[in-house]
């Protein structure tokens, strides 16, 4: 007798389309980013010129939702408040950041419940971050 193990549990990386996905909303957010008046001059030019800053969102947004672990390999805990610090974090900079990550979830066609899941994270990740009262 053959033993059936039982199927194992897809992660939201997977679910979602895995990498491709998530480089599609990534570099639509750094599109937007790139000419934020708020954002863009919080990013230092060659991170945002030569693709590392989007690489380690992509990698950081994969590995939360279950994709490879590159990220921690790479990096380490992801210390995001830490991170962050030196820069002013207050609203209006967490309504950009929103702003732009939007676009790049609406332009991914999540189902419903995948991009209200997403969005959640997302949101929730908006205000953690912030460091600065307005």
């Amino acid at each position: 007798m053959t033993e059936t193990l039982p199927p194992t549990e897809q992660s939201f990386f997977d679910e979602i389309g895995g990498m491709p996905t998530i480089e599609k909303i990534v570099a639509r957010f750094y599109e937007g980013v790139a000419t934020d008046p708020v954002l863009g001059p919080m990013y230092p030019a060659e991170d945002l010129a030569d693709g590392s800053a989007e690489r380690r969102l992509r990698l950081f947004l994969a590995q939360y939702w279950g994709g490879p672990t590159t990220y921690s390999q790479e990096r380490g805990h992801p210390r995001l408040r830490m991170r962050h610090a030196p820069f002013t974090v207050n609203r209006e900079a967490q309504a950009h950041w929103l702003e732009h990550f939007r676009v790049g979830l609406d332009e991914a066609h999540l189902t419903p419940d995948q991009d209200a899941k997403f969005w959640g994270y997302v949101t929730y990740a908006a205000e953690f971050m912030l460091n600065t009262e307005d």
